[in-house]
């Protein structure tokens, strides 16, 4: 498994260009797994930026996800991220829990606010404000961790209501699959909201997708969270990500720094200002040269 120094190491896809094709991915996940990465993770979005993806078509995520997991047996799959306001809660719960039992308990779950907000959200009539997805995406996602469990679950909140509802099976993670939250840092509200679940995601003011963050300000959000945390009884992740060079020590140079301020995972993505993000030949290209050596 490529693990070195308590960093694992996940390769990072869009649910649209040539990842729009289940069997795609199914083919990245089985080289993934081959070349020892742990984990492939792969974006949930409907449209993204109009603009920029006029023309291009998009996977379900979960069909996408399924792909994959029916494709390994080892490697963790889950969405990176799932915005939850976009979702019944219901409904992204059977699908994250089928999922958890097709692949054997290899799901994470990640979610976030969601964006852009305007053509994500506002193209299809829905809700725009920041303040009210970020209300129905905790409330979101407290009702998911009370479905995972197999009870029933009564619920009167701002936005959802549920009246006796017990979803079987549970989840085969228990208490629940992990999840991670999604946000930009130094927005503290976000990584609040992380804190209070399994991991945080962050991007940040001066490191977007496909670039790695600074160590320094890395190291403030650990801070921050742990901070936040308090005392934990179950091992917290934060997860960062860029592209590794090619060169072991170069690569070691990049992330072991990283490591040590408290990652722990490398989310290995390609740049998106550029193209290769959504292109099989350069991804595949990259799985195959195996996760970066730690050490």
């Amino acid at each position: 498994m490529g693990e070195d120094a308590g960093v694992r190491f996940s390769i990072n896809v869009p649910n649209f260009g040539d990842f729009a094709d289940a069997r795609t991915v199914a083919r990245v996940a089985d080289a993934a797994e081959e070349a020892g990465w742990d984990g492939l993770f792969v974006w949930d979005h409907v449209v993204h930026s109009k603009e920029q993806r006029r023309g291009q078509a998009f996977g379900d995520p979960w069909m996408l996800l399924t792909a994959a997991a029916l494709a390994t047996s080892r490697i963790t799959v889950g969405p990176l991220v799932t915005p939850v306001a976009r979702r019944r809660p219901e409904q992204l719960a059977r699908q994250v829990a089928t999922l958890d039992a097709l692949s054997g308990g290899r799901v994470i779950f990640s979610a976030g606010l969601g964006g852009p907000i305007a053509d994500e959200f506002g193209s299809f009539g829905d809700v725009t404000d920041p303040k009210v997805l970020a209300e129905k995406l905790d409330e979101g996602l407290d009702l998911l961790a009370a479905y995972w469990s197999g009870e029933t679950v009564n619920h009167a909140g701002k936005h959802y209501r549920v009246d006796d509802v017990t979803l079987l099976p549970a989840t085969v993670r228990r208490p629940r699959p992990p999840v991670w939250i999604a946000g930009y840092w130094p927005r503290k509200a976000p990584m609040r909201r992380a804190a209070r679940w399994d991991g945080a995601v962050p991007l940040f003011q001066n490191a977007n997708h496909g670039e790695a963050p600074p160590v320094d300000e890395l190291r403030d959000l650990v801070g921050f969270l742990r901070d936040q945390g308090g005392d934990r009884s179950t091992p917290y992740d934060v997860i960062v990500g860029g592209i590794s060079p090619g060169d072991p020590a170069k690569s070691r140079a990049l992330i072991e720094p990283l490591a040590e301020a408290g990652a722990t995972w490398w989310d290995e993505r390609q740049l998106i200002t550029g193209t290769d993000f959504y292109r099989l030949e350069p991804v595949l290209r990259r799985i195959e040269q195996g996760p970066p050596s730690l050490g």
